[in-house]
């Protein structure tokens, strides 16, 4: 798999993406009446709280190994249940999403490769950085882009997703 040219100043303005995406969705989420974010809607994750876990725990498994920190717990539900309510996934987000940021201002640099022990294919994997950073902020919007949905649908007011809206200071 070869890799396009990835720069850093395309990784900040991602998790700057990243960031500002999760900040009105902790807004929807809040605003939604009790139970509405745990109630199974029918996605893949079944619901608004654990598809926005399943980003949560994706995000940090995926930091984990691109900046060698530690591994988090591994859930068998692709991490759904990691937070109990919209107020602990909103306080858990905006640390990861500070983590990320952080990571992203670090970087000098997007050559090379990482390797890491996948346990979905039971083996060790090693890809082109590029390749994952592309992976690791593509999977961010896919699913964001299914609790756009779900959250529309359950009446709550959404902003915009498309990065050229994407304010200055984001």
């Amino acid at each position: 798999m070869s890799a396009a040219p990835i720069t850093p100043d395309w990784v900040r303005m991602m998790a700057g993406y990243n960031a500002w995406q999760n900040g009105w969705m902790a807004e929807a989420m809040a605003g939604l009446p009790e139970g509405e974010a745990k109630r199974d809607r029918g996605a893949f994750f079944g619901s608004i709280l654990g598809t926005a876990n399943h980003v949560l725990w994706g995000d940090r498994v995926w930091m984990s190994r691109l900046s060698d920190g530690a591994m988090p717990e591994i859930y068998t539900d692709g991490g759904t249940g990691m937070t109990a309510n919209v107020g602990e996934w909103a306080s858990a987000r905006r640390e990861t999403d500070a983590a990320i940021r952080a990571w992203a201002e670090a970087m000098t640099d997007c050559t090379g490769e990482v390797a890491w022990w996948s346990g979905v294919l039971g083996r060790e994997v090693t890809k082109p950085k590029p390749v994952l950073y592309t992976h690791f902020f593509n999977h961010q919007t896919h699913h964001r882009g299914q609790n756009h949905a779900m959250l529309t649908a359950a009446g709550a007011a959404t902003e915009a997703t498309d990065l050229i809206f994407m304010p200055e200071d984001a």
